[in-house]
């Protein structure tokens, strides 16, 4: 995740959401979150239009809880502040998922 921001507050995610922006949300203990790892940075690398961010269900649960993030990894993508895309499950994500899902968004 060394090239998501990471987002350690509200305030910051609010101010995260206004721009073109892509939201990872994971944990440290999640086997499959560390799968996402592998190859989050290609992702970001591959997707220079976005800008990506990273919380830990863990820090901003009542964020996640506000936002629905019942699984993770998740991710959700946001426009000028508002939520235009989500690939929100409990389910391990593959590269070939992650860049689907971001070509995807309209």
């Amino acid at each position: 995740m060394d090239k998501l921001i990471k987002i350690t507050n509200v305030d910051d995610y609010n101010k995260a959401i206004l721009g073109k922006t892509i939201i990872v949300f994971s944990t440290t203990w999640c086997p499959d979150c560390h799968f996402l790892k592998t190859f989050i940075g290609e992702i970001v690398d591959e997707n220079k239009d976005w800008t990506f961010y990273y919380i830990d269900r863990d820090e901003l649960v009542d964020l996640c809880i506000d936002l629905e993030i019942l699984g993770i990894p998740s991710l959700i993508a946001y426009k000028n502040g508002q939520e235009v895309s989500r690939l929100v499950n409990k389910l391990r994500k593959t590269k070939a998922e992650v860049q689907a899902f971001i070509d995807g968004i309209e």
